[in-house]
């Protein structure tokens, strides 16, 4: 049998206290390290950019989960014996069982596509991919520009691209309008 990713069900909230859980019986060898490989809390870091009442721009860096109530476990099943290794799994407090099977089922593992897209969005692999920014920009809203060639520019918001955290703006130079693409950092609501 060869490793796969396995996908636990968990009560919401619980999601980083079940996954010490089972690092800890990893490391004391609960279920053999044959059998039971690794787990992953998919989080992706957020940026949460505010502007304080002095005009002055605060970055906040928080951790969410990607999939809130469900835990990646990456196991080897044996052909005889597997029952035993699962249903040590979801004895833990909190875990309500594998997703997509019964209690009394085999667990069934998600594709190698599904389980790469996840572990390469999360932030806890080493990728090219940068944080997300959480703010609220929208069409038609105007906007100061705070850094680059274009700082202290003032301009209205064109289109946003929320996935690359780019923003179009026209801005007027010479009297002309032009469009100018900008990263979401580099700017701040007026």
């Amino acid at each position: 049998m060869a490793k796969s990713w396995y996908i636990l069900h968990t009560f919401t909230g619980y999601e980083q206290k079940i996954e010490r859980t089972i690092r800890q019986m990893m490391g004391d060898e609960v279920i053999p390290s044959e059998i039971l490989s690794d787990v992953r809390l998919p989080t992706e870091d957020i940026v949460k950019v505010s502007v304080d009442k002095n005009g002055k721009k605060k970055e906040k860096i928080t951790h969410e989960l990607l999939m809130p109530g469900y835990i990646m476990v990456e196991l080897d099943l044996p052909p005889v014996g597997w029952k035993e290794s699962c249903n040590t799994l979801r004895r833990i407090q909190g875990v309500t069982g594998f997703v997509g099977t019964k209690p009394a089922e085999r667990p069934r593992p998600i594709s190698s596509e599904e389980a790469k897209k996840l572990l390469m969005s999360a932030s806890d692999v080493k990728s090219e991919k940068a944080t997300r920014i959480k703010q609220n920009f929208e069409v038609g809203e105007s906007v100061k520009i705070t850094a680059g060639a274009f700082a202290t520019f003032t301009g209205t918001i064109e289109e946003v691209n929320a996935e690359k955290n780019k923003l179009r703006v026209n801005v007027q130079i010479f009297g002309r309008a032009t469009p100018v693409e900008l990263d979401v950092t580099e700017v701040e609501k007026i």
